[in-house]
């Protein structure tokens, strides 16, 4: 299977409303890949529709190699689910939350769900309705690994959660990532969590896939660049496409490269602005690269 995830032309339309827009994308098999973008994007409407819980307006989705269309207990058995509106049945305790839901799936572990309880510094004897929202948000992901799934999907898993919280949820993803080939495929508008965790990224716009490509790939393109010159000098008409929200200020003329290259870019920037006095290109982190192409994307609107 060369894709855990894999959509063609996907839509979905509630009334005139189109909140996933042909949408095509394609999570390779064993990726941590992150669906980024902003609140109202159309991230949980994708989530939705992929796991058959929303039916398409348009196009097609499939999961593990199956139709999302066709998607039963057996293929479910093979997902993990965790969201940030996730209900779980208060009245049990974290211990019978695991024992009432072990006999569901064939390949739970016992032995690993132990384990993850103490890793997760949870109180199995705690009632999940005296847990903290963090504490359910752990119950949660303990009762998605704990039968070893082969893909597991996360709806803004760190929304509400604090600093400590976010930490021991992300190590235990990471842990467990690190241990055995699967997939994990997480939508969430917060970039500095996800930046630690995927080895993809895909950026969502108005139900739109802007782009997706691994991590590495996209640090290496980007670049914060910085152009000196001796007087005032202002922005030409015309520039580079790859030259993203160029802006002068004084003798300077600043924009983000992004197909920066570093044996070819600098004498591309000359050639554009020949009477450059010095030249600097900064590497930018994903949160910088993500803020830069939301700028782009609302200009383009």
């Amino acid at each position: 299977m060369q894709y855990a995830i894999e959509t063609d032309r996907l839509s979905r339309r509630f009334g005139r409303t189109e909140a996933v827009r042909d949408f095509t994308l394609q999570v390779p098999a064993g990726s941590v890949f992150a669906l980024v973008g902003p609140n109202g994007a159309g991230k949980t409407t994708l989530i939705k529709t992929v796991m058959n819980l929303l039916a398409p307006t348009s196009g097609r989705a499939s999961v593990l190699g199956v139709d999302s269309r066709r998607i039963g207990p057996p293929v479910l058995a093979r997902i993990g689910y965790v969201s940030e509106n996730q209900e779980l049945p208060e009245w049990l305790s974290v211990g019978g939350l695991m024992d009432y839901c072990a006999p569901f799936y064939p390949t739970w572990d016992p032995v690993f769900a132990a384990a993850l309880a103490k890793q997760l510094d949870l109180p199995v004897d705690r009632p999940l309705k005296h847990c903290s929202q963090g504490m359910k948000m752990k119950a949660a992901l303990l009762v998605s690994l704990a039968y070893r799934p082969e893909l597991l999907v996360m709806d803004e898993p760190f929304a509400g959660l604090d600093a400590l919280v976010r930490e021991e949820f992300s190590q235990g993803i990471l842990e467990v990532t690190g241990d055995r080939p699967w997939t994990v495929f997480v939508s969430s508008h917060d970039i500095d969590e996800v930046e630690r965790l995927a080895d993809w990224i895909g950026i969502i716009n108005r139900g739109r896939l802007e782009l997706a490509e691994p991590v590495s790939s996209m640090l290496s393109r980007f670049r914060q660049v910085e152009v000196m010159f001796d007087t005032d000098t202002p922005v030409p008409a015309r520039v580079p496409a790859s030259w993203l929200l160029p802006q002068a200020a004084g003798p300077v003329i600043r924009f983000v490269e992004s197909a920066f290259s570093d044996s070819e870019s600098p004498a591309r920037i000359r050639a554009a602005l020949p009477a450059a006095r010095d030249i600097q290109a900064t590497p930018m982190p994903l949160r910088q690269i993500f803020i830069a192409l939301a700028r782009v994307y609302r200009l383009s609107e």
